[in-house]
């Protein structure tokens, strides 16, 4: 349990629960292979079983941080910042990406946007999942749709999510890390049979970095 002013600070995210951050190459979608330095906030209850960053999910295990201490450290590596969780809209970004951007980074976010959208993004990256679906402003700004391929039903899910978003998103499937060698010749298919779409892969897994 949060002293009550640390509590209230994180209500009104002038502090944060951090988990970890780091300077690497962007693994996933349309940013793949550019440098990011990566801030991963804790908390999430939308629960895929396929995480593969469970420890994320209790934000209290992950200590209120200053926000200036945060961005201080970011804007020592990187002009493009990735924020992510855990799901990251479970605290209100405003100040966070305010701060960042008067340092002139480039912000950006992945979310499920199961979330109101708080925060001001360069690029918003969706990636909805089935169980908590995303709010109706999350399709309206996303620059990306992340859809992840768990199974094949999934790709029934992901045209459900194309229909919803805006139409400037740009569409990508991403084969769950577990099932990739099950799951990536189907989605090889099927991209070519409905070229709308594009391929994402966690090439930061094949690479073996962060």
């Amino acid at each position: 349990m949060l002293e009550k002013n640390i509590q209230i600070a994180v209500d009104k995210g002038e502090m944060l629960p951090l988990m970890e951050e780091f300077y690497t190459i962007q693994g996933e979608g349309f940013h793949t292979g550019t440098a990011a330095y990566f801030i991963r906030i804790g908390g999430c209850d939308v629960g895929c079983h396929w995480c593969d960053v469970k420890e994320s999910w209790n934000a209290e295990l992950h200590p209120p941080t200053q926000i200036e201490l945060i961005v201080s450290n970011a804007k020592k590596y990187a002009d493009t910042v990735v924020i992510t969780g855990g799901e990251p809209l479970t605290w209100d970004m405003s100040l966070l990406t305010n701060k960042l951007i008067e340092q002139n980074l480039k912000v950006h976010i992945e979310t499920s946007g199961c979330y109101p959208v708080t925060g001001i993004w360069d690029w918003f990256c969706l990636s909805p999942k089935k169980n908590k679906l995303p709010v109706d402003s999350a399709y309206e700004i996303a620059n990306e749709l992340k859809v992840i391929i768990y199974n094949k039903h999934d790709f029934i899910f992901a045209e459900e999510q194309a229909e919803k978003v805006n139409p400037n998103a740009i569409l990508f499937l991403q084969p769950e890390w577990s099932k990739k060698e099950e799951m990536t010749p189907l989605i090889v298919d099927y991209v070519m049979n409905h070229p709308k779409w594009r391929v994402s892969l966690q090439t930061h897994k094949y690479l073996n970095i962060p």
